[in-house]
């Protein structure tokens, strides 16, 4: 994979992604969430996540569990617990995702809700 297309916006109806790293061993992205908006309620089968706030305020829901952070702060997501972040703030809610398992593909991602439509 090229540096140009491993830098390639993913953009999504909430905002938009970049990998900024992945290997075999674990993916990196940085996800912008427009103010307002909320990615959908999820759970994946072979990876864990870490999310760490760099911008913005997020309401993140881990299982039954509602959890409001902001800018330096963090939150781990073990494999197949229910999540979802929305940004809460008046400007783009900004985040690193740390993944980490033995895939990392766009269809390890079972969607239990959705904005958009995409159940």
């Amino acid at each position: 994979m090229s540096a140009q297309k491993n830098k390639a916006e993913d953009h999504r109806p909430w905002g938009f992604f970049t990998v900024l790293s992945d290997e075999p061993d674990h993916k990196v992205k940085r996800i912008l969430v427009y103010p307002g908006k909320r990615l959908s309620l999820q759970r994946h089968r072979h990876r864990s996540e870490h999310w760490h706030m760099v911008n913005g305020e997020a309401l993140v829901t881990l299982n039954d569990k509602q959890i409001p952070l902001k800018k330096g702060e963090s939150v781990d997501i073990p494999i197949g617990t229910a999540h979802r972040v929305k940004n809460t703030g008046t400007e783009n809610l900004v985040f690193i995702e740390i993944q980490q398992g033995d895939y990392f593909g766009e269809d390890d991602i079972e969607r239990l809700e959705d904005d958009f439509g995409r159940v």
